[in-house]
């Protein structure tokens, strides 16, 4: 971390206790890289059905020791590969908060899941999305060693609304 101690910081699984972060977190990433405002208590049952069902999938976060205050995040779902024989880790629900960014908080919290997914041995690999037009994200994932896969991302949403302004 730029002019902090290492020691300054924890990567842990999240917990209940860390609930009202993740919804905050969450709203905020959807209202600045969708422009979309997600239904509260929605995303708040949503995240609190992650944090009670591992099979769901886990969130990672960066807290700040000093002052155990949450910083970071991300959410892993599982994807099952026949081709691989293995799971490969999506990542969701990216996000550092504002005072944190340009900081090495993403950059920390990818390099501990890439860690834990090697050290597991069953994971054929991270994944991710991102919105199209997110051109500041596109290229913290692609110094992070992310490269584009040669799908494109289909969907038919029945829960979201259509983005602000469409």
């Amino acid at each position: 971390m730029n002019g902090e101690h290492a020691s300054d910081f924890h990567i842990r699984t999240a917990h209940a206790g860390d609930l009202d972060a993740l919804v905050e977190f969450n709203t905020a990433l959807a209202r600045e890289t969708e422009g979309r405002r997600l239904e509260h208590e929605l995303l708040r049952d949503g995240v609190a059905s992650v944090l009670s069902d591992a099979a769901k999938g886990l969130y990672m976060v960066m807290e700040h020791r000093p002052t155990d205050r949450v910083i970071g995040q991300l959410m892993i779902t599982f994807e099952w590969s026949d081709w691989r024989n293995r799971v490969f880790w999506w990542l969701q629900s990216v996000y550092v908060h504002k005072d944190w960014r340009r900081r090495g908080v993403c950059k920390t919290l990818y390099g501990h899941v890439v860690r834990e997914a090697e050290r597991r041995g069953n994971v054929a690999g991270i994944r991710l999305y991102v919105e199209q037009d997110n051109r500041i994200a596109q290229t913290v994932y692609g110094r992070l060693g992310l490269s584009p896969p040669p799908y494109r991302v289909f969907e038919k949403d029945f829960v979201l609304p259509a983005r602000e302004g469409e």
